[in-house]
């Protein structure tokens, strides 16, 4: 058999877990909330009980759906029937997210962003898990892998500072949300297509019978690798925090509302640098993901604890808070390489490509971290007696419960991901797991 053209499978890797899927996905998470509230009419005390709830269901999904993904045995593949059916339905239910259907009283709207908001979900779920779990079975050369993991990294990064930082200029020019979807959307697709083109799922084990409970039990049984889904969990709970209660720092404990755009603009930039130039490095410089993980997590921590007790510095707020998201927020593509590890591992200890199940399951502690972002802020500011639009007004408590909302919760996750990380359990398996991958291109035929 011909050796697939791998640079070709790696664009199109990259453009599918970027490019228009992300674009979609970015404007989602930076946009749809501010939707419901100021244009579709939902309170917003409502709107956070809403989504809190939607996200946490969406999370707890996933694994079944990671289950039902591994179970798929069809003439095109495992997983590349997928990359053709779920993108098209992604971009359709994220456009309907956007539409404004007029005469909808509260409940009706409810209904309306429940249920399409959580089919939106749904097939964002499918198109995520497929696209996670092709790479391992795409080629299970460490380098290969790690190359697509960080061309990635750097589309979605791109991807994510044009939706958040060009999004309102989109959306006068064409008219709206919709029709932005609608061109994502479809940029999103011819991704999905090529990656259906240019991958061959060479590295898998055949598909059995067997309930989609044992595949939860097997992973849940390694009870080494539960520390691996504290890390996912807490990867998403301090970069979402960092990000979501920078707004209400600048506002209200800075109180400076006019920075607000110059200092979202300089994490955005320092996240991008992190992705696109920080990544390689980190990984040249560590050798594996977990070792670049404890250095740039680490750096981060410090450079939180400095600015909590700091004070209102501007310059030191600036200058560390770059570089704390230049070396953090590198996490996003070292986490799937993690990811990686995890399934060789499970395939060296129990025999079972279980691809699109520890997809979801990544999927599932993320997301469950995501729900509790907002929650955490609107819960700890409304016990502070936090008074909605009081710049300058603020008691102690409130600006006091801020700026540890934004150093405090970063740091600790920070300190948990590190302690997890530093007995890695998958580490002494990397020998054998180098076997098992060259046992495995014996047995494909040339």
């Amino acid at each position: 058999m011909k050796k697939p053209d791998f640079k070709q499978f790696a664009v199109s890797y990259s453009l599918s877990n970027g490019g228009g899927f992300m674009l979609i996905q970015a404007t989602v998470a930076s946009y749809f909330t501010l939707f419901l509230t100021d244009t579709f009419g939902i309170p917003a005390g409502i709107t956070s009980i809403l989504m809190f709830a939607v996200t946490l269901f969406d999370a707890m999904k996933d694994p079944f759906i990671g289950a039902a993904v591994d179970r798929t045995n069809t003439r095109f593949g495992r997983y590349r029937p997928y990359f053709l059916i779920f993108p098209f339905l992604y971009m359709i239910f994220s456009i309907l997210l956007f539409l404004n259907p007029k005469g909808l009283d509260v409940t009706q709207k409810l209904v309306y962003t429940a249920v399409f908001y959580t089919l939106y979900g749904f097939a964002l779920s499918f198109c995520t898990t497929a696209a996670q779990a092709v790479l391992p079975a795409q080629t299970t050369d460490n380098q290969e892998r790690n190359f697509a993991v960080m061309l990635s990294t750097t589309c979605v990064a791109v991807s994510f500072t044009i939706a958040s930082s060009f999004t309102t200029n989109f959306v006068d020019v064409l008219g709206g949300y919709a029709p932005l979807m609608l061109l994502y959307g479809l940029l999103g697709m011819v991704s999905f297509w090529m990656l259906y083109r240019c991958s061959t799922e060479q590295f898998l084990q055949p598909v059995t019978k067997r309930p989609v409970s044992m595949d939860l039990k097997i992973i849940l049984g390694h009870r080494e690798l539960y520390g691996v889904l504290v890390v996912w969990c807490m990867g998403s709970l301090g970069y979402g925090v960092m990000f979501s209660a920078s707004t209400y720092y600048i506002l209200y404990y800075i109180a400076r509302p006019e920075l607000i755009s110059v200092y979202m603009l300089t994490l955005s930039i320092g996240a991008l640098v992190s992705m696109t130039i920080g990544l390689p490095f980190a990984m040249r410089l560590c050798r594996t993901a977990q070792k670049a993980l404890i250095v740039t997590q680490a750096m981060a921590a410090v450079c939180y604890a400095v600015l909590m007790l700091s004070g209102k510095n501007l310059p030191l707020l600036f200058v560390l808070s770059f570089i704390a998201a230049a070396v953090s927020s590198m996490q996003q593509g070292l986490l799937g390489i993690l990811l990686n590890d995890v399934i060789d591992y499970i395939q060296l200890k129990d025999g079972l490509s279980l691809n699109g199940t520890l997809s979801a399951v990544k999927g599932f502690a993320y997301k469950f971290g995501s729900a509790f972002t907002s929650t955490i802020i609107l819960a700890v500011l409304s016990l502070t007696g936090y008074e909605a639009g009081n710049i300058g007004g603020q008691s102690h408590a409130v600006t006091s419960a801020i700026n540890a909302l934004r150093f405090i919760v970063p740091i600790l996750s920070a300190v948990i991901l590190i302690l997890c990380l530093l007995r890695y359990p998958i580490e002494k398996y990397y020998p054998q797991i180098a076997e098992m991958k060259e046992k495995m291109k014996e047995d494909i035929p040339i």
